[in-house]
């Protein structure tokens, strides 16, 4: 795959599903305007969050390569990131939350190279390089974060979602990509609003995917460290909008001690949070995520779990006692007395042992599905796993044995048993028969046409989770968005603008001292372009560096009137000049 960053050990050892995903940077079409929001937003953050911001984020801008200047190329970024045990990917916005987390259990950050306009410099709803760059990548410098980060990634990706999880995925991508766009109409907007709100109401039952991401959300995005009455900002959504981080810290913004009720505090990612959560320090993040994963099916298995996936309509594993992984849709399960006695999956198939495929029991020889029952024998109180070999000879479960299995519950299967398959204890986990019929009741669910039966072996399930045991069985590059991200409408005004822009910054980084070239730039756009703020606030930069004070004092005027103007960007300004002046005052008579 061709990207335009570095590879490295840990972007190379990345399964193909999750490199369908990256895609290059393409540095070359980051803007002028693009770097100077970039510069504005940068500088506006390290002078106020290096006041309310936990200590290891300056720390980490510095240990992960990430300039307050310039955009940061994936090429930097990954020579030094190596060195904490991290890289980095660029992709296209919004990518689903299974694979997301999946990636940071790599320990591979997901990037969207895109960058947010001018007009949403404050926040944007689509994930852009300001969030994921220097909200995400600074914290990872701290260790114990570090660590969390990749086992709430390790540990959500397993997390299972319902049939309707990626509907709203879909539609709050697209709604984040509208509101980003420059264009949008507001009724495109509304549509797509509401389309996002009919979802969110009608979801049912929050499924496990659905409360892990609440948990990300007020952690990795939006988390406060601290106490309640005095917290620090380490979240990538607060750390990356310079309008929030302030909020957040107000009264209006309350704070709740974190635990594990965050998991059901859901959020709306178009609008400024109400609430936010405070962990007390990074380890308690580990803890609450523990107390989480105890109660997924991933840990607690069991007909719930069996049904969680089902319910999904997605590709998911149950894993037996014996270790025995079964990889699948599953559409059927058969329960008694609470438990599941027979499970069904329909189409292709894996079976696995420690995320291994077995030989010979890919999704080629289980194309049509996989059934099995599950539990003991009647009448016998050892498990067919737990049987010695004299035990397995004493029930006739030996080598061309004609045999009819009674399972509790009213599965029987009878059949001349070809081989068994045995784990590394040397349990047996699989039993092969031929001329096999499998019935429940009067309903068939094998017979001997169908050819040969292999009987998975496990007296419960232990665990049921998302995804395929072994990522190789299944060809899961099938990532196909359902929308791109807009790119900038270029016209001709805006080509002239960007020229501009450019001059500045060159101007800036040759530290040239022509004010001339400045003061036609600066009458350049106070007669073509007097809608612009952001280029103002880079020239009054340049005229108070160099002491030029007649052109400083006349871009001051410039940018007080820009403010009477435009007052919704007047606090920009502000914020624009307080950094450049310092305590000088920002209005002029």
């Amino acid at each position: 795959m061709e990207s335009a960053f570095e590879t490295n050990p840990l972007i190379e050892r990345l399964p193909e599903h999750l490199k369908q995903f990256i895609k290059p940077q393409n540095y070359e079409d980051y803007t002028p305007i693009n770097q100077a929001v970039w510069r504005y937003v940068m500088r506006k953050n390290v002078d106020y969050l290096s006041k309310v911001a936990h200590e290891s984020y300056v720390e980490g801008l510095q240990k992960t390569g990430i300039s307050v200047d310039s955009i940061p190329s994936m090429y930097g970024m990954n020579r030094i990131l190596k060195e904490i045990g991290w890289a980095a990917v660029a992709v296209d916005g919004f990518i689903p939350p299974n694979s997301f987390m999946e990636f940071q259990a790599y320990n591979v950050l997901v990037i969207a190279s895109d960058i947010r306009q001018l007009e949403h410099i404050e926040y944007t709803p689509a994930p852009d390089i300001i969030h994921e760059g220097a909200g995400h990548a600074p914290i990872i410098a701290n260790p114990e974060y570090a660590e969390y980060l990749r086992r709430f990634g390790e540990i959500g990706c397993k997390a299972i979602s319902s049939a309707k999880d990626y509907e709203l995925y879909e539609a709050i991508r697209w709604l984040s990509i509208l509101k980003e766009a420059e264009g949008s109409s507001e009724e495109e907007i509304k549509k797509a609003e509401n389309l996002v709100n009919e979802l969110q109401q009608n979801m049912g039952e929050p499924s496990e995917m659905a409360r892990i991401r609440n948990l990300h959300w007020w952690t990795v995005e939006y988390g406060l460290i601290g106490t309640v009455e005095n917290p620090k900002i380490y979240g990538a959504g607060l750390l990356s909008s310079i309008g929030e981080s302030t909020w957040c810290m107000t009264d209006a913004v309350k704070k709740i001690p974190y635990s594990i009720a965050a998991a059901d505090q859901s959020f709306d990612i178009t609008k400024p949070q109400p609430q936010l959560y405070v962990t007390p320090d990074f380890a308690h993040l580990s803890l609450v995520l523990e107390e989480f994963a105890n109660k997924m099916a991933l840990r607690t298995g069991g007909l719930e779990g069996v049904k969680k996936l089902i319910d999904s309509k997605a590709l998911g594993t149950i894993e037996l006692s014996t270790g025995l992984q079964v990889s699948g849709v599953f559409t059927n399960v058969i329960e008694h007395e609470g438990k599941p006695i027979y499970i069904q999956t329909s189409g292709k198939t894996a079976l696995s042992y420690r995320e291994k495929e077995l030989v010979g029991h890919g999704t080629e020889y289980h194309a049509e599905g996989f059934g099995s029952p599950i539990g003991k024998l009647v009448g016998i109180n050892i498990a067919i796993e737990e049987m010695s070999p004299r035990d397995l000879r004493a029930y006739d479960i030996y080598e061309s044995e004609v045999v009819t299995l009674e399972f509790e519950g009213g599965v029987k299967v009878s059949g001349e048993i070809v081989t068994g398959t045995r784990n590394l204890q040397g349990k047996i986990m699989l039993i092969k028969f031929k001329n096999c019929t499998v019935t429940y009741g009067e309903q068939v669910l094998f017979q001997p046409e169908w050819g040969i039966y292999d009987m998975a072996v496990g007296k419960e399930v232990m665990s049921c989770y998302a995804g395929p045991a072994d990522v190789n069985s299944f060809d899961m590059i099938t990532h196909v968005p359902s929308s791109q991200t807009i790119k900038s409408i270029i016209s001709e005004k805006r080509t002239q603008l960007e020229k501009l822009y450019a001059e500045v910054r060159n101007l800036r980084e040759s530290n040239n001292k022509e004010v001339t070239l400045l003061e036609a730039i600066f009458e350049n756009i106070q007669k073509n372009h007097s809608d612009d703020w952001l280029l103002g606030v880079e020239i009054l930069e340049l005229a108070n560096q160099n002491q030029w004070k007649d052109l400083k004092d006349n871009v001051v005027f410039y940018l007080e009137k820009t403010k009477d103007n435009r007052p919704e960007v007047a606090h920009l300004i502000d914020g624009g000049m307080q950094l450049i002046l310092q305590n000088e005052p920002v209005s002029v008579s």
